[in-house]
């Protein structure tokens, strides 16, 4: 992890190429590839992807290079550190899921059965992503792919409950909220569990869409983000924090600073946090790491929506 921490903290000059969004009326053209003009990475591991305003950073983990593109948003790293996901949002304010493979330098766009969907996870084995996807209804449900963009289904797709910030619970289960319940669904689609939320963290944290929840320790542990504290004048109302729970004893640890306010979360399948969060005056984030006892380091002097790869 030294190696990990003095890499990604480091100011790498930018040396590889520029991704740029295709520009059409057309919308298989607007919500598009991007454009790779960059030499081979074969054999090179990426170990964090992350936003640094309108554009997607790629950090590798053996060398001291970067990849950078604009154009997209929610960037995705693959667990083996070779793919990278991401949203593209059209002229119409669609948006479409694309994976880029930072080695041969192909892109796909994910097919599903919708206009908007978004926000791409990996599954620790690389095989699925799972993603937010409006239905016909225009209900928010999880939508899930194979990594060669076959067998799209729509989780509980039928039903009148809308859930938000799908995460992998394991290989073969999902989570995600709908404010209220905790749900895990197979993959089927089919809802396997249901807990609600104040039976699970308390009354105490608030929830909005974008919290999360990622489970850790070999499932024994919850990392979760939630609103909480007292209001904060600055951001007309409580600052959001990451919290970890120990799902036996029922003890909470803030893992994210007191007086931040926590943007993003992911943790990986072999439990390291990763988060983005600004101090005041809430105007610049940075990224940071911790592990499962709290011990946090920054190691991104600017950025958000981190996510990582496995070691």
């Amino acid at each position: 992890m030294t190696k990990l921490y003095s890499l990604l903290a480091m100011a790498i000059i930018l040396c590889l190429a520029i991704f740029a969004s295709c520009n059409s009326n057309n919308k298989e053209q607007n919500a598009k590839k991007v454009v790779l003009d960059t030499v081979s990475l074969s054999s090179k591991s990426f170990a964090l992807a992350y936003q640094d305003g309108q554009k997607i950073v790629a950090t590798s983990i053996d060398t001291m290079k970067q990849i950078s593109f604009g154009g997209a948003t929610d960037p995705s790293i693959s667990p083996d550190g070779n793919k990278l996901a991401y949203t593209v949002t059209d002229s119409a304010g669609e948006r479409s899921i694309w994976i880029a493979d930072l080695e041969n330098k192909s892109q796909l766009q994910v097919h599903a059965d919708s206009k908007n969907y978004y926000g791409a996870v990996w599954s620790a084995d690389g095989v699925h992503i799972a993603f937010s996807v409006l239905n016909e209804k225009n209900i928010w449900k999880i939508g899930l792919v194979k990594n060669d963009n076959t067998g799209f289904i729509m989780l509980d797709g039928h039903s009148e409950t809308y859930v938000n910030s799908p995460t992998w619970k394991s290989k073969n289960e999902i989570v995600a909220h709908d404010l209220n319940n905790l749900y895990t669904f197979n993959l089927n689609g089919e809802i396997i569990n249901t807990t609600p939320l104040k039976n699970l963290i308390g009354a105490a944290y608030h929830i909005a869409g974008d919290n999360i929840f990622f489970y850790a320790n070999q499932g024994k542990t919850i990392i979760f983000s939630a609103y909480f504290g007292p209001g904060v004048p600055e951001l007309h109302g409580k600052a959001n924090a990451v919290f970890a729970m120990d799902l036996l004893s029922k003890d909470v640890q803030r893992i994210s600073p007191n007086g931040m306010n926590v943007s993003n979360l992911f943790v990986t399948a072999d439990d390291r946090i990763f988060f983005s969060g600004a101090e005041k005056p809430f105007t610049e984030s940075k990224i940071y790491f911790s592990d499962l006892n709290g011990h946090t380091k920054t190691i991104v002097d600017k950025g958000t929506n981190p996510t990582g790869a496995l070691k």
